[in-house]
């Protein structure tokens, strides 16, 4: 079908605005630049986490303590599919391997998500269900609603579930006291006003700029405002997942190590004093020593 109406300028957006108004039209670029990243760097984490569960499990990688019989496939929970959540489960779906099976979504109107049961997407409304079951758990709440999410939520996670907020005005720190939980991570973006509206103006189709060179470059953790954190913080969250499944910090560092190597051509070559002090490394009884498990008191995951 042929839009008539997309080159005449009278029917844009911007038409009828003042000039006060104009001024403001950053903001719809920053919108389009939060949902992109959110997507992107979930995505990105996702497939991070799934690649070094599948290496952990594999045959080879199999010593005396690690548990052969643990399942390698990633079980990723959304809670809330609004705007958020149902952009990050159709970009779940169309640009990772995670089987629609290993998803599943709680929502107060599940009855709304029939395109994605139909696909094998299981959609109830059990956050506490949801919680018990997750690897990942991505908060895709409205700030409103945190407060009973945080209460069902509380005391059902699993200590080893990694929970994802997308729910930007609540602090890591509250959120870890409401949850009472310490395995979390929260984007904390920072976008340079106007000088981002013609690159973020662009992500029309979420699955369409997902595959766009410039935006992938332009969303890229590691030149982005803010962001570095919240790389040290996925470092940390790989590191969790090691030190749970028993792997000793060697193993454990080389693990991590050898993630990064197949996806960059130039990285640094992380260890033990990449994560904790010199003093606390040397502590460790030989390459054989597991790290211990770093939750909120021992890192500002943000």
């Amino acid at each position: 079908m042929v839009d008539v109406a997309a080159d005449l300028s009278s029917f844009s957006f911007e038409t009828g605005l003042t000039e006060d108004e104009k001024k403001l039209l950053y903001l719809r670029a920053r919108a389009a630049g939060l949902t992109f990243c959110g997507c992107a760097h979930a995505l990105y984490l996702c497939k991070l986490v799934h690649s070094l569960r599948c290496i952990i499990t594999s045959p080879a990688a199999q010593t005396d303590s690690v548990a052969s019989g643990e399942d390698s496939d990633l079980c990723v929970g959304i809670l809330g599919l609004g705007h958020m959540g149902k952009q990050l489960l159709l970009s779940l779906l169309e640009m990772t391997s995670i089987k629609p099976s290993h998803i599943k979504v709680s929502t107060r109107r599940p009855e709304s998500a029939a395109e994605f049961v139909q696909i094998g997407v299981e959609c109830f409304f059990d956050n506490r269900r949801l919680a018990a079951w997750a690897d990942i758990l991505f908060l895709c709440s409205l700030p409103s609603h945190l407060p009973k999410v945080c209460a069902d939520l509380h005391s059902h996670l699993s200590k080893h579930c990694l929970v994802y907020s997308f729910t930007s005005a609540v602090p890591v720190t509250r959120l870890a006291e409401l949850l009472g939980h310490n395995f979390i991570l929260k984007p904390q973006y920072g976008f340079m006003g106007v000088d981002t509206a013609d690159v973020w103006l662009s992500c029309t189709d979420l699955s369409m700029a997902l595959k766009d060179p410039l935006l992938i470059e332009a969303s890229c953790p590691l030149t982005m405002s803010g962001i570095l954190n919240w790389v040290c913080a996925v470092l940390y969250s790989l590191l969790n997942i090691c030190t749970s499944a028993s792997l000793p910090s060697s193993d454990a560092l080389s693990l991590i190590n050898s993630l990064f190597k197949e996806k960059w051509t130039h990285t640094v070559q992380l260890n033990a004093q990449s994560f904790i002090s010199s003093s606390f490394a040397s502590s460790l009884r030989g390459e054989d020593a597991a790290f211990v498990y770093l939750n909120q008191d021992n890192v500002t995951a943000y």
